[in-house]
């Protein structure tokens, strides 16, 4: 079967470990039943409010983060002014600030909920050393500014790598470039910012738990660049100027690449599947995990969850081939693609999220980018979903192919039942938690701005609509999102990422972000 590909070559998810390595690691948690539910039913009754425990999410590759020690020791001169401010002052200090360094940066990578691989602390003294470590291959260069001058932070800010600048004011000796920082180096000793590639967000005074989500952005952003997508049936936006510009984007902007495969090719692959009487019944087996599950209600005829997941097990195939990590099926709604799945793909994209995957309905690339990015940064799938009119502070939203496994580990309560629009086959409508923050994320149709909240889930309603359903009460100026907003499709997850998402967009360089929540 051949493929049609485009964009550039990146597999890599982890450390020594490929996308495609990744992919069959999901795979072999499929094959466990960590897919359909992965957890033995609980006490309570079927459709019960409570979530039943589930695994948390796969990581991807270790964000890789280089430590530096800048310093410059200074000598006594006679009659005149020789001593920088600053606590570090002689090799002694200096061996002792790297040991506090070293044991601090210990107990962080083991509070850090994501991946990091911390390179061995080196030093900065010289412009030599300076540029050396600019050229480290690293995604992260961690500056601890003790002392010395504006060309040391300026060649190392230079690197293809993001600069975070950590000064001291009270964890520990002062450092000189808790005066400076903002003068001799983001203003370049005058009166308006001038260095390009950085500004206050990427100066953190004392607080390891600020550093945390600057390198969690960080992380999301080095997992999403480079994602591999397989288009069923192509790519297929839900808009014009999303199918024009999104291909662009994902080659320009994020660096996807494209792997397409006709909807002819997936019908012939799954019924080359269905004539494999152990393949079918995996399908049985996982179909009847799910069910089983205390929390899960069918409403809906069996089948259809059967035939989910034999059409989710063709797509896992498939991303193990390509090393792809995300996936849609381009005419989702559409006659063809019913009838090949004998279902909507409503719940198989349910299913993949929560194994991992990012699979959105359509192959829009407008709503893809976000979506890559928030799994990544929060570590948990994200619910992409139909925007509503905004009024009295309220967001509603709703799609049939929803997540339950929102906060990355256990899964929400759920109702298997038939797709609204056309009335059949499996959907997921999930129940929703109360009171719980939520960050929203819509994306404009021409791939070149993001729009963004934080929320509150107040219910979750059974309108004639779509089958998972969210009521959003915004904390924010909804009047001004009302009055500005753009896109259609929307991108939510649990928690809140705002700042995150600021934070890697801006180092994406290439795309606007408006915020309408406060963040400080």
């Amino acid at each position: 079967m051949a493929m049609q590909k485009s964009g550039s070559e990146n597999g890599k998810v982890d450390a020594g470990l490929s996308r495609r390595g990744f992919l069959g690691g999901l795979g072999a948690v499929a094959a466990a039943g960590g897919i359909s539910g992965g957890v033995s039913p609980g006490a309570g009754p079927a459709g019960g409010t409570r979530a039943v425990a589930g695994q948390p999410l796969p990581k991807g590759r270790a964000l890789r983060v280089q430590p530096v020690l800048m310093y410059h020791l200074e000598q006594p001169r006679e009659k005149t002014s020789w001593r920088s401010y600053g606590g570090i002052c002689t090799e002694a200090d200096v061996a002792a600030e790297m040991n506090r360094i070293k044991a601090e940066l210990g107990r962080f990578v083991g509070k850090a909920e994501f991946p990091m691989e911390m390179l061995p602390l080196t030093q900065v003294r010289n412009e030599n050393e300076a540029k050396k470590v600019a050229a480290a291959d690293a995604d992260a260069i961690l500056l601890y500014a003790a002392s010395g001058w504006t060309n040391l932070v300026n060649a190392v800010a230079s690197s293809q790598a993001s600069m975070i600048m950590f000064i001291r004011h009270k964890s520990g000796p002062f450092y000189l470039w808790y005066e400076i920082a903002h003068w001799r180096f983001l203003r370049q000793n005058g009166d308006t910012f001038v260095v390009a590639n950085a500004d206050t967000q990427d100066i953190v005074v004392d607080e390891y738990d600020e550093l945390l989500w600057r390198l969690r952005a960080l992380y999301g952003l080095a997992n999403a660049k480079g994602t591999k997508v397989l288009a069923i049936g192509g790519l297929v936006a839900y808009s014009e100027p999303a199918q024009t510009n999104g291909p662009v984007c994902a080659k320009d902007v994020w660096d996807y690449e494209i792997e397409s495969i006709t909807e002819q090719q997936f019908a012939e692959r799954l019924a080359k599947a269905r004539g494999d009487a152990r393949f079918m019944a995996e399908a049985e087996r996982r179909a009847e995990e799910l069910l089983a599950t205390a929390n899960v209600t069918l409403k809906t005829q069996r089948k259809f969850v059967v035939n989910s997941f034999a059409a989710l097990g063709v797509c896992e195939q498939l991303m193990a081939e390509t090393g792809a990590s995300n996936f849609g099926f381009g005419r989702c709604m559409g006659r063809p693609v019913i009838e090949m799945l004998d279902t909507p793909p409503c719940l198989v994209l349910s299913l993949a999220n929560d194994a991992g995957y990012t699979a959105y309905c359509h192959t829009d690339l407008s709503h893809t980018f976000p979506g890559v990015l928030m799994r990544w940064i929060a570590s948990r799938p994200t619910f992409v979903c139909n925007s509503h009119f905004p009024h009295d502070g309220i967001f509603t939203v709703a799609h049939c192919a929803a997540p339950r496994k929102m906060n990355g580990a256990d899964y929400e309560p759920a109702t298997i039942m038939t797709h609204y629009e056309s009335d059949y086959g499996a959907a997921c409508r999930v129940e929703y938690s109360k009171g719980q923050t939520v960050t929203v994320v819509i994306p404009n149709l021409h791939c070149t701005k993001w729009q963004g909240f934080r929320g509150t889930v107040i219910e979750s309603p059974a309108f004639p609509a779509c089958r998972s359903q969210i009521e959003i009460a915004v904390d924010g100026d909804w009047r001004r999102l009302l009055a500005e907003m753009e896109g259609f499709h929307t991108q939510i997850i649990y928690g809140d990422y705002l700042r995150e998402i600021a934070y890697a967009v801006k180092k994406l360089g290439k795309l606007e972000w408006q915020c309408y929540s406060d963040t400080a």
